[in-house]
């Protein structure tokens, strides 16, 4: 499975959430983020616009909210269980970039 397989799969497990779960749903609200997602040799981006997620698209969006900062193998790692979240974050291998409100209020929905 690609890297991007991964990051879909877990944009449709998102948006399958927010549909099913109305206390979830009603958290995010009419929120509206931008998202980037710099692997250094992959870039991809997306909205979370009403509580949904659009598609992933290739490549960097302008004026982000939010910069995941990694690489494939790591991000690859992180889905199949290779690595846990907390130690790529103090490894350094995954760095969140934007504010500590955007991040607290969406880290528990991933």
């Amino acid at each position: 499975m690609t890297t991007k397989d991964h990051l879909l799969n877990a944009i449709d497990k998102f948006n399958d959430k927010m549909h099913c779960d109305l206390q979830m749903r009603d958290e995010i609200g009419h929120l509206t983020k931008k998202v980037n997602i710099d692997l250094g040799t992959e870039h991809y981006s997306f909205l979370l616009r009403d509580s949904c997620i659009s598609c992933l698209d290739e490549g960097l969006l302008e004026c982000p909210d939010i910069v995941i900062c990694s690489d494939p193998t790591t991000i690859d790692d992180l889905f199949t269980g290779k690595m846990k979240p907390m130690k790529a974050w103090a490894l350094r291998k995954v760095v969140i970039k934007g504010s500590l409100e955007d991040i607290m209020k969406l880290r528990k929905f991933f």
